[in-house]
């Protein structure tokens, strides 16, 4: 019997430790903000190019902006768009523009050159200058004008693009921006979404059953999920509450979040290969990251139940800042660049990523503003 009681006192005092994990205040998740932006900085003073990984690294940084109103997390992201000159991919011969996969400049129309655009117009809403925004106006424009609406075609870039159409759309006025948003997610949906499942293929080559996971399962990438569900947060955030298609989009956004609370690790994060854990078995970062972030943003804005929601929150959060979150400030267990789960690829506490960051700073700022908006400071 006394062992008996023993070992239950031992388990409710483990659960009330694990269950004190889940409940951080505001401050200390402002700390942790600034920790990883800053050791991100510091290690990190050279700028790069506008290409997505480091446009969704800036991404993060300026939602730390809007947060902290530190101004040297602006200027970082300022001096980014200075050295890119406030473009993606260079090129001015239209007639050359391609939007398949390419890292060269003539792929100007490939959404992995827009996300910088994000940045550019939140810089710009900060402090206009019209050459802030001139190109993104200039290349969204041609794209719209063209007849083509396949320029969506990979998951990712749903994050990439998206929001730049509601931004631009806020910034100008112009709902052809609204409409081609629309007409371009409607092409995407139609090539990626399994109705079933409420989750998205990377693309087209992953679709089930001609695809499947090492276990025979249908095979959903956590991270390309993650760009997807972040990606609703962001429209929803900047979309007119009028807009004719909002209930789609919020139809979505709630049924990816239903799916993704179903399928999360008792550990706290998801697995790259969300249905079959086994495929690629261990913890992953970035789509923990940006799940995080889609979740809290709808439990703070009144599209999620906190009662439902926030459970696989504060376990994601947990994992996020104590087994992510390394001692320097770097964040680990970021799957490297590519498209799909890798069975035997190895992702451990050293592997960080610029878009791993960004997508953890997301996370973290609406974290904050729920634990701020609850009362819990400190």
């Amino acid at each position: 019997m006394k062992i008996i009681k023993y070992f239950f006192a031992l388990t409710l005092l483990v659960s009330a430790h694990v269950h004190a994990q889940k409940r951080p205040v505001a401050s200390e998740v402002l700390q942790t903000i600034q920790k990883v932006n800053e050791h991100w900085q510091a290690t990190h003073p050279k700028h790069e190019r506008a290409f997505w990984d480091n446009a969704a690294y800036h991404t993060g940084n300026m939602e730390a902006y809007f947060l902290t109103k530190k101004e040297s997390y602006r200027q970082y992201s300022e001096a980014w768009a200075e050295q890119n000159l406030w473009m993606g991919a260079k090129s001015d011969n239209k007639t050359n523009w391609k939007y398949s996969y390419g890292e060269s400049d003539d792929y100007v129309l490939f959404g992995d050159w827009q996300i910088c655009f994000q940045t550019y117009i939140d810089l710009n809403n900060l402090k206009p200058e019209s050459r802030k925004i001139a190109r993104a106006i200039e290349v969204m424009e041609y794209e719209m004008s063209t007849p083509n609406k396949d320029y969506w075609w990979w998951s990712d870039g749903l994050y990439m693009v998206m929001p730049v159409m509601t931004k631009l759309y806020r910034a100008t006025g112009n709902k052809q921006y609204l409409e081609k948003l629309y007409e371009y997610f409607t092409y995407a949906n139609s090539i990626m979404y399994d109705v079933e499942e409420g989750l998205y293929y990377r693309d087209a080559k992953y679709v089930y059953p001609k695809h499947k996971s090492t276990n025979g399962k249908k095979d959903f990438w956590a991270r390309g999920d993650g760009w997807v569900f972040a990606a609703l947060a962001k429209v929803l955030k900047d979309l007119p509450t009028d807009d004719p298609h909002r209930e789609e989009y919020v139809s979505k956004y709630k049924k990816m979040a239903e799916s993704i609370i179903k399928i999360q690790q008792k550990e706290g994060y998801w697995t790259r290969s969300m249905l079959d854990a086994e495929h690629a078995p261990g913890p992953e970062t970035s789509g923990t990251a940006f799940f995080t972030y889609g979740l809290l943003w709808g439990i703070n804005n009144g599209y999620l139940k906190e009662k439902t929601y926030l459970p696989a929150v504060q376990e994601a959060w947990t994992y996020l800042s104590t087994v992510a979150l390394q001692s320097d400030g770097a964040v680990g267990y970021v799957q490297p660049i590519g498209e799909k789960a890798i069975p035997g690829q190895v992702v451990n506490a050293k592997s960080t990523t610029n878009f791993g960051v960004g997508a953890f700073l997301l996370a973290g700022c609406e974290m904050y503003r729920y634990l701020d908006k609850k009362g819990n400071r400190k």
